[in-house]
């Protein structure tokens, strides 16, 4: 190879390789601040819900459900915060942070609320927004005459 060819193209990958590191490097610190942020919010939030009152019966919960694609049943799997009690009454808490998803009706969230009550035999579902130190239960009708 010709070397006047071969340094031009060494450099441009070695700027390649540099810019792929830095580029990883930004979105490893970006995942890492939102998990920070997250396990910062499951603690506020459990302070919380104790303070409303609650027990923490169980924390990262898995909850496994069935569904059935072209007549095959398929399991799927969830993972939740918290399980609560309050009284006698048993609730699934999944603690939010940021702006929009601490809304329950904010569609990725309504539908996860949705589908841990599915999944969880509980009473009901309880969303956290960890930011705003609130907290919301949230029902769901069992059909909609319940409305």
């Amino acid at each position: 190879m010709n070397i006047e060819l071969g340094l031009p193209i060494l450099l441009a990958l070695a700027a390649l390789l540099l810019g792929l590191v830095i580029a990883g490097r930004k979105g490893n610190r970006a995942t890492r601040r939102r998990n920070r942020a997250a396990l910062d919010g499951e603690v506020i939030a459990e302070k919380l819900l104790l303070k409303k009152g609650y027990r923490v019966i169980e924390r990262q919960v898995a909850g496994e459900w069935w569904m059935w694609i072209d007549d095959d049943a398929v399991e799927i799997q969830v993972r939740a915060d918290f399980i609560v009690r309050r009284k006698k009454k048993l609730y699934v808490a999944e603690v939010k942070t940021g702006r929009m998803v601490t809304d329950p009706t904010f569609p990725a969230t309504r539908r996860q609320l949705l589908e841990y009550r599915m999944v969880f035999d509980v009473d009901g579902v309880l969303l956290v927004d960890a930011e705003n130190r609130r907290l919301h239960r949230v029902d769901f009708p069992a059909d909609r005459t319940d409305v």
